[in-house]
């Protein structure tokens, strides 16, 4: 495929709820364009697009593909993404690199939590919109309905172009509001369409349809408009096609399709209106840039691309999908990253089509491209001649669940800490830390999903096996009382002995941290063995008492003691400072203290109520309550961190999966009695 001119380009990102069938568009625009001998299908695991092993195993889509698309002398780049809520980061940064987002609805469902969360995304974005209503060839579909529910959802600005001929088992085709014709389809959908005369009881709907597309397209002239307010006849055919573009591009006006992609049918009209009326990459608004400026894609400029994809592919090595915002790109050329100042060798160019790659020898402004090996570029960062610009990258969500995972054959950690770090590299919504208190490394990722995905990569690419345990919550220990205890260690050997003798007063500390006081007087203890004494309480406090935690906010004098001139020396008093310091901690009611989360859940009015049972039920308290500008409900909570460490999951199967939260640790609260029992129990069984 030679490299298309800037305008014959169209960005089109795919997006919705799963199972609303972006990957069947998708793949029906590919078979109906030549591109493919065959429809892929996901089902049966034969897709181009969807083509991961993970992918084919829960049969959808993970990670973005892309399926570069011939239509007479443009090139449509159909960027199919996950409608998974745990891979949101891989849809919001691929929908940074269209000019157009077709949200994909099922006939059936309607629109659902995702394609609402998406929605919102692309209006902040100001990015162009269009609707494809799918499978209105099944059971129980209904287009009316459906479009009551896009209107009520997302405003009145919607409007269909295409309304279908029959619905379920009756549909049969489409009228073409744009033209006022009926379209009816062959049975595969690799003919032309048969275009007729709209039949005589479609003839109202149709018109109305009409009227309203004029009435918002006209918004796109004010002369024009002007005059349509005074009483003007309809836009006539030609004013209509001159401003149809303007009005999408602006937002003015919300196309909606009708169709099914599993027959086929309703794919051609929507193919044609790509290139005919959907925006260009010039036609798209300003790129932001970290200093604060703008850009516009600019086929003229000097080279430059952003990176809005990495993937880290088996045989080809890491490959990274760029949006190329000015000038043509060619191999061999070597750009600067801005983020590292480094240079860059674009070996080679491709145009990829799922997995299948073609060698292209340039591509220009506006279009898409994937660049192997290049040696230290990720996700967000930008590719300029100068090295001087860099694209603002767009705020992801902020990962939730945390879980702890290790080798399963110790020997093989160091393989597991090396494939996460590649994982994290190429999914920037994955966190990778090492807990060195709890000795654990914690991924934390956007849910379930994210995680299963992560640990059946890794055996199948890394030959590596992996498991999932319990994370460890940092729980910490402290006393409520001041007591005095004496530490003694005498130990007889045959050559020189051990002798530590200190008297020790621990206190409660409250939110001032550990503190050492030296009380000694008349060198009951020599100076030089004091400091053996404060480490050995450090040592004691780290160890815990009850449950094995880190003691905090505890205030330690040694105020006496004994020494013996030959047999006293640092490691006898470090003894017996910790021996002094349990005995102490006997005294002075050691209690557990559980870390605390303050969280913002936010969700529709409708589960409010049933958000706030459940917190209650984790020994929780409700902060406070706000709103959104969407109208949702900000719960303000407080509950201890062990409660909510796995909350994702479980926030979601409340909320059918339309609740989110954010998370931060703050402060400690004594633990209650049954928790600390349970925590001393599994200590000492531990230690037994």
């Amino acid at each position: 495929m030679a490299a298309p001119a800037t305008e014959h380009v169209r960005n089109i990102v795919l997006v919705g709820q799963d199972g609303a069938g972006k990957t069947s568009l998708a793949e029906a625009m590919l078979h109906v364009s030549g591109r493919t001998p065959r429809m892929g299908t996901t089902h049966d695991g034969k897709s181009y697009l969807d083509y991961d092993e993970e992918e084919i195993r829960r049969k959808f889509t993970i990670g973005t593909s892309i399926a570069p698309i011939p239509y007479h002398d443009y090139k449509i780049n159909l960027l199919d993404t996950s409608g998974h809520p745990d891979f949101i980061g891989d849809t919001l940064a691929t929908m940074q690199a269209a000019e157009m987002a077709l949200f994909v609805i099922d006939a059936v469902a309607g629109p659902q939590v995702m394609t609402t969360k998406l929605w919102r995304e692309a209006e902040d974005m100001r990015l162009s919109r269009a609707v494809f209503i799918n499978h209105i060839d099944r059971e129980h579909a209904n287009f009316d309905t459906i479009m009551a529910q896009l209107h009520a959802r997302f405003g009145s600005r919607l409007g269909p172009v295409t309304i279908p001929i029959g619905v379920a088992e009756n549909f049969k085709g489409v009228i073409d509001v744009l033209r006022m014709k009926a379209r009816y389809f062959d049975q595969d959908g690799t003919t032309d369409d048969r275009i007729e005369d709209i039949p005589p009881e479609y003839e109202e709907e149709a018109q109305i349809a009409r009227d309203k597309l004029c009435d918002l397209v006209a918004e796109a002239d004010d002369e024009l408009m002007m005059k349509y307010l005074d009483g003007a006849e309809q836009l006539t055919q030609e004013e209509l096609e001159r401003l149809l573009d303007q009005a999408i591009a602006q937002e003015l006006f919300i196309p909606v399709y009708v169709g099914s992609t599993v027959i086929e049918q309703g794919i051609r009209c929507v193919m044609k209106d790509i290139c005919t009326y959907f925006p260009h990459p010039r036609h798209h608004g300003a790129f932001r840039l970290a200093d604060g400026n703008e850009t516009f894609v600019d086929a003229n400029g000097e080279p430059a691309a952003f990176v809005f994809k990495t993937v880290a592919d088996p045989f080809v090595g890491r490959l990274s999908y760029l949006k190329i915002f000015s000038g043509t790109l060619t191999p061999g050329m070597e750009l600067i990253n801005s983020r590292t100042g480094k240079k860059e060798r674009l070996g080679h160019l491709y145009v990829m089509m799922g997995k299948e790659a073609t060698d292209v020898k340039s591509a220009k402004a506006g279009d898409i491209i994937v660049v192997p090996k290049l040696a230290d570029t990720r996700a967000s960062d930008t590719l300029s001649l100068l090295g001087s610009t860099a694209i603002d990258p767009l705020p992801l969500p902020v990962p939730q669940y945390p879980v702890a995972i290790e080798a399963a054959n110790k020997k093989e950690e160091d393989k597991v800490g090396a494939f996460l770090a590649r994982a994290a590299e190429n999914d920037p919504t994955l966190r990778i830390s090492r807990n060195e208190e709890t000795h654990q490394t914690i991924v934390t990722a956007m849910g379930e999903a994210a995680v299963e995905t992560l640990l059946a990569r890794m055996k199948e690419r890394a030959k590596v096996d992996a498991r999932l345990v319990p994370v460890r919550i940092p729980y910490r220990e402290t006393i409520r009382k001041t007591a005095e205890a004496q530490g003694r260690h005498k130990k007889q050997t045959g050559g020189a002995g051990q002798f530590g003798d200190c008297w020790l007063r621990i206190s409660p500390n409250p939110g001032a941290g550990y503190e050492f006081v030296d009380e000694i007087k008349g060198g009951a203890i020599p100076g030089g063995l004091i400091p053996a004494v404060d480490k050995g309480v450090q040592e004691a406090m780290a160890e815990g008492f009850l449950a094995g935690y880190p003691m905090v906010d505890i205030k330690c004098a040694v105020f006496d003691g004994s020494y013996h001139s030959v047999d006293s020396n640092e490691m006898a008093f470090k003894t017996a400072a910790r021996i002094g310091f349990r005995a102490a901690c006997e005294k002075a009611e050691p209690i557990l203290l559980e870390p605390m989360a303050n969280m913002d859940i936010v969700v529709t009015e409708e589960y409010a109520g049933t958000v706030m049972g459940d917190i209650s039920t984790r020994r929780g308290r409700i902060v406070g309550t706000d709103s959104t500008d969407e109208g949702e409900t900000v719960i303000m909570v407080r509950v201890p961190y062990a409660e909510v460490v796995s909350y994702t999951k479980d926030l979601r199967a409340m909320t059918r999966g339309s609740g989110s939260y954010f998370i931060h640790l703050e402060g400690y609260d004594p633990a209650p009695a049954d928790v600390t029992k349970k925590l001393v129990a599994e200590y000492q069984a531990a230690r037994s």
